[in-house]
């Protein structure tokens, strides 16, 4: 499945590791080349999710549109290809008004999917999938991690141990199909002068982006994070399991149902986006189609919005 070319060459993207300013300079992006915002991360699709994946301010979305955020319940399931075709239908509307589609987001699968494509997965199994859970309670923590590495180490590098879920999938996808996840998602970049000329990632020193992000997790607790948690567990339908296993939703849950304290909780949420960010910036180094723009962390979100603009101009 693939993006419309059409519409993919009048797109700017933008994008980045967690905590390094997206948010803020996109709404100044987004005013100067008067765009509309798709969201390109795979948390805010969640209705309810919103202090724990950094949603855009209210004030931010009644400057400028936003897009695909909010428009699924945390019980509900949402595939890959679901997102790609969402986020065409989202575009074609947003240049049918004379606007500019504007992705925002740092879910680096989303990104490549749109950029290369996505292939055809096969249908869950959930049979395995439970003796799958099963074996992992059983054996020790790695277990998961150790049976994708025998078979794809290149997709068991790129995922935390912890990430069950994902580790589950990728071994679900080689059972269905007898071909590793690597080999699946090996959709090579397109031709370069077929490819979107404005892909831009921020890539900012790494302490100033560690400090930015215990500090933001620290925020984020002050904000009522685990408030909103428990607001979620609470009502009637449980978690998805890609809900459950969003970075801070995961281990204020495990507080809740009394596995670790509150301080343990906060010291693993800071320690696994800082882990988190560390990936980010393999895959957007790694995508050839994006184009790095180093940041010192004390440039105004109005001046990198800027230089982004003039550097698509020169290009």
């Amino acid at each position: 499945m693939y993006f419309d070319l059409e519409i993919l060459h009048k797109c700017w993207f933008l994008t980045g590791p967690t905590a390094c300013g997206k948010s803020e300079v996109s709404i100044e992006l987004a005013e100067l080349l008067d765009a509309e915002i798709v969201s390109l991360d795979s948390m805010s699709l969640y209705h309810g999710m919103d202090i724990g994946t950094a949603k855009p301010t209210h004030e931010s979305r009644c400057r400028v549109p936003h897009h695909l955020i909010d428009i699924i319940q945390p019980h509900e399931k949402y595939s890959l290809a679901e997102y790609v075709v969402a986020a065409e239908s989202a575009c074609r509307a947003i240049l049918g008004r004379g606007r500019i589609p504007l992705f925002v987001g740092g879910t680096a699968l989303y990104l490549r999917s749109i950029l290369r494509g996505v292939f055809r997965s096969p249908p869950a199994d959930w049979q395995y999938r439970r003796q799958l859970e099963q074996e992992s309670i059983e054996h020790e923590p790695r277990y998961l991690h150790q049976l994708l590495s025998n078979i794809d180490s290149n997709a068991a590098a790129s995922l935390h141990p912890n990430d069950t879920r994902r580790l589950i999938r990728a071994l679900e996808v080689y059972r269905a199909t007898g071909q590793t996840l690597s080999q699946q998602q090996q959709q090579s970049p397109l031709p370069s002068d077929q490819r979107p000329r404005h892909v831009f990632w921020l890539s900012p020193p790494r302490e100033w982006l560690y400090d930015r992000i215990n500090c933001r997790v620290l925020s984020m607790i002050s904000s009522g994070l685990v408030e909103e948690v428990q607001q979620l567990v609470s009502e009637g339908n449980s978690l998805s399991r890609t809900a459950r296993q969003a970075l801070g939703y995961k281990e204020i849950i495990d507080y809740l149902e009394g596995d670790i304290n509150l301080d343990e909780a906060l010291k693993q949420i800071q320690t696994r986006t800082r882990q988190f960010a560390k990936r980010q910036h393999t895959w957007f180094r790694n995508l050839i189609e994006c184009t790095a723009i180093d940041i010192s962390g004390v440039e105004q979100p109005r001046e990198l919005a800027e230089r982004l603009v003039r550097i698509s101009q020169q290009a």
